[in-house]
């Protein structure tokens, strides 16, 4: 096949602004695993830098994963029912209620993260916990967890999909369960994708938020980063990224669907 003549100027475009984009964080991370940093990588290579950062700030590391796994179940509880509820109705009421949902993104973190000790400031024990920073990430996370589902939900005859269920007599549940989450599957994955990574690095309203009990991994790196040791907090970024990429796996693949053909020929008996 003949190429355009635009194809080779595109491509380098595409590497150069991917190099932009991926050659700091790689220096970054090089700088994790560098003995000095302003000597460079002659000065030789270490894991003392990321085993000091697993010792001393892990209990930030596993907090961070706490809260946004807690985050993603709690958006996946109210997100997608919220998003059904939005497919269905699909007037003027519900769009308000749609941009209403956007709010706390477009507000700032800080302003937020103040509200919500206004109103719970009060309450010791919950202000003290790490749940009123579940509370303020739940709050900036579920409108992109509504807006994918509602997304893929918008595109398809979801009202002809239930009324054929209930004809054959499928009950809500059924209905809910058989149709409506297979076929938002794929809003679902995204949405999850930027709950957990939002949250994972939500810095803004945790600062306010958190208690010297209850730092995060991004207070926790902003901290190594304010030490003036580079090392620490390239080695803390080293690891938020050898958590991340993992978790971001294993989303693309419960992603995939299922091949029925291949499902029916494992159940079948041999």
């Amino acid at each position: 096949m003949r190429r355009s003549i635009w194809f080779w100027p595109l491509l380098a475009f595409t590497i150069v602004v991917c190099a932009f984009l991926i050659v700091p964080v790689g220096m970054s991370m090089l700088a994790g695993v560098t003995r000095n940093y302003f000597i460079g990588i002659e000065s030789g290579v270490t894991l003392e830098w990321v085993i000091k950062v697993w010792t001393d700030y892990r209990h930030t590391i596993l907090l961070s994963i706490q809260i946004a796994l807690a985050c993603l179940v709690c958006t996946l509880l109210l997100g997608v029912p919220a998003a059904y509820a939005l497919a269905r109705a699909n007037n003027a009421a519900t769009r308000v209620i749609e941009e209403l949902l956007v709010m706390p993104v477009a507000i700032p973190g800080l302003a937020t993260a103040l509200a919500l000790i206004v109103t719970f400031g009060n309450w010791g024990g919950f202000r003290r916990s790490w749940l009123i920073i579940l509370v303020g990430h739940v709050l900036f996370t579920l409108p992109f967890m509504v807006r994918s589902v509602l997304a893929v939900l918008s595109s398809i005859d979801l009202k002809s999909l239930e009324e054929g269920a209930r004809s054959l007599g499928a009950s809500f549940t059924q209905r809910f369960f058989g149709i409506v989450l297979p076929n938002c599957r794929a809003g679902i994955v995204a949405g999850s994708l930027m709950v957990v990574t939002l949250s994972i690095g939500e810095f803004n309203m945790t600062l306010l938020l958190h208690t010297p009990l209850t730092p995060t991994l991004p207070v926790g790196l902003a901290d190594a980063y304010a030490s003036l040791r580079l090392e620490v907090g390239s080695a803390y970024t080293l690891i938020f990224f050898v958590i991340i990429i993992p978790l971001l796996i294993a989303l693309q693949w419960a992603s995939q669907p299922v091949n029925p053909a291949r499902s029916a020929q494992q159940r079948k008996p041999v």
